[in-house]
């Protein structure tokens, strides 16, 4: 079935700031700029300040929610489900897992590449996966767990480049790009907790995904910005590298700003781009599917990955190719994106109809996936 100009649209959209996402939080990142006081420039190394931008982004989709919803009631016939009501608060325990796990992530991205900071945040379903099975009581399926396996692989083929490329780069040094590497997968981890929190207590509450990504930005966004009080006053040694060698200095962010304003303008690229990539996401999947929305997010990495070498931010490494490679795959038999294809070969159709049998919630697995994944973006 051909896509019509706004199916077409939507997942131009998706893809186009997917992408523009990662790629204007690394562009912040090369700036360097003077700070508050008289002395050389240094790198825009503001990991929280950055985090903060994404989740107003987030919290931008509650106005959109809203503004769709007092839309949809004027119309004739209402057709939008705004979601039964429930207690925001339900909300603060995996904002508050997405605020930590987006904050590595940023500091991350500080010390590795940017292909690198998409490709390895594919290991979310080996531990979303690991932790369905322990807390929900789900049962994966064989190809499953062949993905979280061919994952794993994918994983170390791509922390492998990222070792070899690391020798001579000018830009990061190879024990930062392996400790970002680290950070990244360990952000995983509270990414996947994220997930199997609002499945297990949120979404069983019907709550529309605009208004679940709106509430959870919300929650991180003021959170987090008052966090960067006493963020200042820590001293954390060489681990940071703003001047005053504090965990987040954002007086200093902001006077950079003023000195570069273009790195203004990358942080607003990433706070749009969320907010917009996450309207899009949701779209996706109402006027297409819910693999559809996968398959673009696995080609977001593609394009990421081809942009970042077109600019000269990295180097072409044939072992980031295989790693991709195997990530797609890997994802691809977790997401069951392989079932259609054996569903035409006759000899094939027995086997996926028997795997689908195996689990029976994969329709509601697909659904509670695809909502928790409009959060935790960067």
């Amino acid at each position: 079935m051909a896509w019509t100009k706004y199916q077409l649209f939507l997942a131009g959209l998706m893809l186009t700031t997917g992408s523009i996402n990662t790629l204007s939080a690394k562009w912040a990142d090369m700036f360097s700029a003077r700070g508050c006081h008289d002395g050389p420039d240094h790198g825009f190394a503001h990991p929280f300040v950055q985090a903060v931008g994404m989740f107003l982004g987030e919290f931008s989709c509650l106005a959109v929610f809203y503004i769709l919803l007092c839309h949809d009631r004027r119309s004739p016939v209402p057709r939008m489900n705004p979601g039964q009501s429930f207690n925001p608060l339900l909300f603060l325990p995996p904002a508050m897992c997405d605020m930590t796990a987006t904050s590595i992530m940023y500091v991350a991205l500080n010390m590795t590449s940017a292909s690198s900071f998409q490709m390895l945040r594919g290991a979310v379903i080996i531990f979303t996966g690991l932790l369905s099975v322990a807390f929900l009581g789900r049962r994966l399926a064989a190809s499953q767990w062949l993905g979280i396996m061919i994952t794993i692989l994918g994983l170390v083929i791509v922390g492998l480049a990222d070792f070899f490329s690391g020798h001579g780069d000018d830009t990061h040094k190879l024990s930062d790009v392996i400790t970002g590497d680290l950070l990244i997968i360990m952000a995983q981890v509270i990414v996947s907790v994220q997930m199997v929190l609002e499945e297990k207590f949120v979404y069983k509450h019907d709550v529309h995904p605009l208004r679940a990504v709106g509430t959870e930005g919300f929650f991180g966004f003021f959170v987090l910005s008052l966090l960067l009080i006493p963020m200042y006053f820590i001293h954390v040694g060489d681990f940071s590298n703003n001047p005053r060698h504090v965990l987040e200095d954002a007086l200093d962010a902001f006077c950079q700003i003023g000195h570069q304003p273009l790195i203004l303008l990358a942080l607003l690229g990433n706070t749009v781009s969320i907010a917009f990539f996450n309207f899009a996401g949701i779209s996706v999947t109402k006027e297409i599917s819910a693999t559809t929305r996968m398959v673009l997010d696995s080609l977001r990495t593609l394009v990421i990955w081809v942009v970042s070498l077109a600019l000269g931010w990295e180097q072409f490494h044939g072992l980031q190719v295989l790693g991709f490679l195997v990530l797609l795959v890997g994802t691809a038999l977790y997401n069951g994106l392989h079932r259609p294809l054996l569903a035409r070969i006759p000899c094939c159709a027995g086997m996926v109809n028997t795997e689908e049998e195996s689990s029976p919630g994969e329709r509601e697995r697909l659904l509670n996936d695809d909502k928790a994944q409009t959060g935790g973006e960067s």
